[in-house]
């Protein structure tokens, strides 16, 4: 899964990927999974459990990256409106740490460009995909709805694109 560039560090409730509370990516994981958008919450909500976190996604496989590595962000907030990519990931590279994958998933509209740029391939739609080759191998990009509350939908609305992708992927 690639996100577009984590928010500043001052808006983290965690050292992990989709640290600010105010991001829905773990509620919609925990509603996916477990019927429980607070599965991921520590004890006082508030906080994302990163020990969690990330052993589920251990278990399932699941590996967070960014499609940016370097960005200038425009004004003092964490949308995607005002960032500037500067240099994006190298994707040969990370695929070649993990030679199993065969399937990107974008969360949201940057990333998804940002990903696209990269590897040169088609537009799926929200919630769909397209296969395309790079690297050597034949993948598959998925194009999720945003997890931010910037992009206004329910939690269960969103979890209904990533359950579909989830399922196909990594198996409910």
């Amino acid at each position: 899964m690639l996100g577009s560039f984590p928010p500043q560090r001052k808006r983290w409730s965690m050292d992990f990927f989709y640290p600010n509370l105010q991001n829905d990516m773990w509620r919609i994981v925990g509603w996916v999974f477990f019927g429980d958008k607070a599965r991921f919450l520590d004890p006082s909500g508030r906080r994302f459990d990163r020990d969690r976190i990330a052993a589920f996604c251990a278990s399932k496989g699941i590996a967070l990256y960014d499609t940016a590595v370097e960005v200038i962000r425009l004004k003092d907030n964490a949308s995607d409106n005002f960032l500037q990519v500067v240099r994006e990931v190298d994707l040969a590279a990370l695929l070649a740490r993990i030679p199993a994958c065969r399937a990107i998933v974008t969360t949201g509209q940057k990333a998804t460009d940002t990903l696209r740029a990269v590897a040169g391939c088609g537009e799926p739609p929200v919630g769909g995909s397209v296969e395309f080759r790079y690297a050597g191998r034949t993948m598959r990009l998925y194009r999720m709805p945003s997890s931010s509350r910037a992009y206004p939908r329910p939690v269960e609305w969103k979890a209904g694109f990533y359950r579909a992708m989830f399922a196909e992927t990594v198996g409910i």
